[in-house]
């Protein structure tokens, strides 16, 4: 082998290394997607839960009509 084909297979056997490596911690799987759609679904749940709630209702509803009362 002449020292120029050597150079070049250790370059494309270091490229693909580098291109293979990459690729397997580069995103999430599919069930992660699912574990982090699940979690997401469950705070929103939570906080409509807490938005629904008479305590922060009364509050929301006060605020918004003292801001409306102010501008006006």
């Amino acid at each position: 082998m002449t020292r120029l084909m050597v150079r070049m297979r250790r370059w494309w056997a270091r490229r693909w290394s580098a291109v293979t490596s990459a690729g397997r911690q580069a995103g999430m799987s599919t069930a992660e997607y699912a574990v982090g759609t699940l979690a997401a679904v469950a705070f929103a749940v939570v906080l409509i839960g807490v938005v629904k709630s008479g305590a922060v209702k009364t509050t929301l509803t006060s605020i918004i009509q003292h801001a409306l009362s102010v501008a006006s």
